[in-house]
């Protein structure tokens, strides 16, 4: 009985936090209006100011899937080449980090104070700008305390042989990458994953390596909902979700066969920080090492995409294609 109740307590908790994390970034997006739309349209000229755009209005927003399906939308509209949404893409991959460093500060048992402040700015106030910045405020504050429910929820699963041993198991590499896809298209979330993982860890739970890998398969799971975004769109909006897709898949499988090497990275950069604190890390280094990796080899990827998702015109009259510009 008692197992049972603390899965309910978990799975509050849970949907506490997912209900929290989709509403801050619903009233980030409705306080920022179309301006990240604009910001994306003009500061992204070349494929650097693409992923320096692409990071800075991730975190912005705290939603690499907003911003992606963001840069599809302005590439269907013709507002943004396909080259430079690829630029975008890299840095939504990377700005996604920010949130895990903040899950990692562990500071789920202060949540009652972002959560007061933000209460009080959206009943007191009459202008809606200080009830939009109450509601991302109160917003953040559910997002630790969710996790602090989580987090306090599992402590008694320690005495649970048969969870314990689940959790273990996870440190085989491709059960924790195919677990971590499956949680993340279930609840449509990379951060969500991560921050799972995270307070699991805290318990003692799960490992750094089991985390890692979980926070790979992350990381394919969150390209569902980015690909889904695609359909009915051109051919160019097509191959952004399309790319996205590759280019996680690319450097998961990197990531995959170089897990010893990375795990070992981690631990040296994370010296002796938490444990949390070093998944944090890892997500934030995989992310901005795969764009570096990657960057140069962005012609060659966009070649591929080209063929991968031919222009229309190009699947009935090849010649006549080549001179056509980019559908």
């Amino acid at each position: 009985m008692e197992t049972y109740k603390t899965l309910f307590v978990i799975l509050a908790g849970l949907v506490l936090f997912l209900y929290a994390l989709n509403k801050l970034s619903d009233h980030l997006k409705e306080l920022s209006g179309d301006k990240m739309k604009k910001v994306l349209d003009k500061f992204t000229s070349n494929l650097f100011t693409g992923i320096i755009t692409g990071i800075i209005v991730t975190i912005l927003l705290d939603s690499s899937s907003a911003v992606i399906i963001m840069a599809i939308a302005l590439v269907n509209a013709r507002a943004m080449t396909f080259r430079q949404a690829m630029g975008v893409v890299m840095g939504a991959n990377i700005g996604t980090t920010v949130s895990s460093q903040i899950f990692a500060l562990n500071i789920g048992e202060y949540a009652a104070l972002p959560v007061t402040a933000g209460f009080l700015l959206m009943l007191l106030h009459k202008r809606k700008i200080y009830r939009d910045v109450g509601a991302v405020i109160f917003s953040f504050g559910l997002i630790f305390f969710g996790l602090f429910t989580m987090e306090e929820a599992v402590a008694p699963l320690k005495n649970s042989n048969y969870f314990v041993s689940w959790m273990h198991s996870l440190d085989t590499t491709w059960k924790g990458v195919s677990t971590g896809a499956f949680v993340t298209l279930v609840i449509q979330s990379s951060s969500a994953t991560v921050g799972m993982v995270i307070g699991l860890a805290s318990q003692g739970l799960i490992s750094l390596s089991g985390s890692i890998a979980v926070m790979l398969g992350a990381e394919l799971g969150t390209c569902a909902d980015t690909l889904v975004a695609t359909i009915g769109r051109n051919r160019s909006a097509i191959r952004t979700g399309v790319f996205h897709l590759i280019f996680n898949f690319i450097t998961i499988l990197l990531g995959i066969i170089f897990l010893s090497a990375f795990t070992k990275l981690v631990l040296s950069v994370s010296g002796n920080a938490s444990i949390s604190q070093k998944i944090a890390n890892a997500h934030m280094l995989f992310n901005a090492l795969g764009v570096l990796i990657l960057v140069p080899f962005v012609p060659l990827l966009e070649r591929l995409m080209k063929k991968l998702v031919p222009s229309k015109t190009l699947a009935k009259h090849p010649r006549k294609a080549i001179k056509m510009a980019e559908a």
